[in-house]
C-alpha cells in the first residue's frame, strides 16, 4: 500500500472518529440549520434590511412575501417583516440562552451539593425540587413572569426556575454514580476540597449528559419565550419577539397569515433542529459507551 493511499485511510478513520464525520444526514442539516439561526442572531442590526420600526405605508400595509421589495411582506404597521423576524430572534435566543445558563447554574449546584454531600442535604433540596416539580411548568411559568411583571429579565427568571428542576436531577444521578468511584475516594484520601474534586474530576466527567440536557432545554425554552410573549408576560412592545410577533399578527390572520406563521415556523424549526441534534448526540454518546 502506497504512502498516499495509507494517509487518505487515516484521514477517513479520523473523520469517521469525529462528531462530525459520525452525523448523519437530517443532523448535519440540522446543525447547518442552526449554525445559520446563530449567525443571524449574531449579525442581526447589519442584515436588516429596513429599520424595524420603519413604517413603510408607501408600500402598503399586510403585503404577502415578495410585495414590493418585501421578501416577507409587511405587519399591520407596514413594517417589513423580514426586519422584524431577524431582530425578534435576538430576543428569542437571547432569554433562551439565558434561560439555560441561569437554570444550569442553580439546578447544576443543587444537584451536585444533593448528589455529593447526601443525608439530611440531599434530602432537603430534593424535597424542594418536588415542590417546584409539583407545579404545571407552564403555570408555574406564568405565575412567575406575572409576579416580576412583563420583561425581558422576568422572562428569563421565569423560564429558567421551571428549568432547575430537570438540572438538578440529572445532576444529582451522575453525581451520585461518580463519587463513589475509586478516583474520587482516591482524592479524598488525598485531602482534596470537595469544591476542587467536583471542579476538577466529577463536572468533567458529567458534563455530556449535562450539556445535552442543557440543548433539550434551550429548545423549550423558545416556544416557552413565545407562550409568554402571546399573553403579554413576556418582552414588550416595541422590542420584538417571536412570541409578541404571533400576538400582534393574531387579530390580522384572516387577512394575512404571514405575520403569525413566519414566526411560528421559525419556532417549529429551531425547536426541531434542536431535537434532531440532541437525538444525533445522544446516538453517538451511546455508541462510545
Amino acid at each position: 500500500m502506497t504512502l498516499a493511499a495509507t494517509r487518505s485511510i487515516d484521514v477517513v478513520r479520523r473523520r469517521e472518529s469525529s462528531v462530525l464525520g459520525r452525523l448523519r444526514w437530517p443532523e448535519r442539516i440540522a446543525a447547518g440549520v442552526i449554525l445559520l439561526l446563530a449567525l443571524v442572531v449574531i449579525l442581526a442590526p447589519i442584515i436588516t434590511p429596513y429599520p424595524v420600526e420603519q413604517q413603510n405605508f408607501e408600500d402598503g400595509a399586510l403585503l404577502p412575501p415578495g410585495a414590493d421589495g418585501h421578501l416577507l411582506g409587511t405587519d399591520q404597521l407596514a413594517r417589513d417583516l423580514l426586519s422584524r423576524v431577524i431582530i425578534g430572534s435576538q430576543a428569542s435566543f437571547g432569554i433562551a440562552f439565558f434561560s439555560v445558563i441561569l437554570g444550569l447554574a442553580v439546578g447544576g449546584t443543587l444537584g451536585m451539593i444533593a448528589g455529593y454531600r447526601g443525608g439530611w442535604a440531599d434530602t432537603v433540596l430534593m424535597r424542594l425540587v418536588d415542590v417546584v416539580l409539583s407545579f404545571p411548568t407552564l403555570v408555574l411559568a406564568l405565575v412567575i413572569a406575572a409576579s416580576l411583571g412583563p420583561s425581558f429579565h422576568s422572562t428569563v427568571i421565569a423560564i429558567s426556575l421551571v428549568m432547575v428542576p430537570g438540572f438538578a436531577r440529572l445532576t444529582r444521578t451522575l453525581v451520585m454514580q461518580e463519587r463513589n468511584r475509586e478516583y474520587v475516594q482516591a482524592m479524598q484520601i488525598s485531602g482534596a476540597s470537595s469544591f476542587r474534586i467536583a471542579r476538577l474530576h466529577l463536572l468533567p466527567n458529567i458534563a455530556g449528559p449535562i450539556l445535552a440536557q442543557a440543548a433539550i432545554s434551550f429548545g423549550h425554552a423558545i416556544p416557552g419565550e413565545a407562550a409568554l410573549s402571546f399573553l403579554g408576560l413576556g418582552v414588550q412592545l416595541p422590542q420584538p419577539s417571536w412570541g409578541n410577533m404571533i400576538a400582534e399578527g393574531y387579530g390580522y390572520i384572516a387577512i394575512s397569515p404571514w405575520g403569525i406563521l413566519i414566526p411560528a415556523c421559525l419556532i417549529a424549526v429551531t425547536v426541531g433542529a434542536i431535537s434532531i441534534i440532541t437525538d444525533g448526540w445522544r446516538r453517538i454518546s451511546q455508541e462510545d459507551e
